[in-house]
């Protein structure tokens, strides 16, 4: 997890400061609440959105009771230093209310990929018997690895033709069981973005 390091947060005057969730992958705005130095501590040590309840008047770890957990993977503090922008990948609706956001907006990425991702998270604890997903995954991690070879090989063959239809379907079942190893090994698109990102910056 990233965060900021050797920054004075800016705490009010009854020791809060206010934070805006955010899913990392689809950028979209999940929530706001408020920490304080204690939950923002807890939220770095165990890697799940903790914050200070002003009606409780105490901490409460988002998805305690729901199961709805934030897992987060950064934190940035604003040029002032006295507001958070914290980036999760939420796991289930952020909202209490059981929407995706506390704006009653629908958390979908313009990117099909990851739309296709949250789709197959959720496709994952399906039945085996009704879901392909689930089937595979629950097969294990060596097997979900070896339809990603397979599916390789399958693009390899059909590059060597001038088949477009071939081709591009089978690039589309290679995309597939990546994602779904991906979600089988608990990463996400975004981890491997940044990665890349990392590549291109260094050159």
């Amino acid at each position: 997890m990233k965060y900021p390091q050797n920054v004075a947060l800016k705490y009010s005057a009854d020791g809060l400061i206010p934070a805006i969730i955010q899913d990392a992958t689809t950028r979209v705005v999940l929530m706001q609440a408020y920490m304080n130095e204690e939950s923002y501590k807890k939220t770095i040590e165990t890697g799940l959105a903790t914050f200070y309840s002003r009606s409780h008047k105490k901490l409460w770890t988002k998805g305690e009771e729901s199961g709805n957990f934030l897992h987060v993977t950064e934190i940035l503090a604003d040029c002032d230093s006295d507001s958070l922008l914290i980036k999760v990948h939420p796991q289930g609706p952020a909202c209490h209310t059981g929407t995706d956001t506390c704006w009653g907006e629908v958390n979908d990425a313009d990117n099909f990929l990851f739309y296709l991702e949250k789709y197959l998270n959720e496709r994952k604890n399906d039945s085996p018997e009704e879901s392909y997903t689930a089937r595979l995954i629950q097969r294990g991690i060596n097997k979900v690895a070896q339809k990603v070879g397979e599916e390789a090989v399958e693009v390899v063959i059909e590059a060597k033709d001038d088949n477009e239809d071939l081709f591009l379907n089978e690039c589309a079942d290679l995309m597939y069981h990546y994602i779904v190893l991906l979600v089988a090994k608990g990463y996400h698109l975004q981890d491997v973005i940044e990665v890349l990102r990392g590549r291109h910056h260094k050159k």
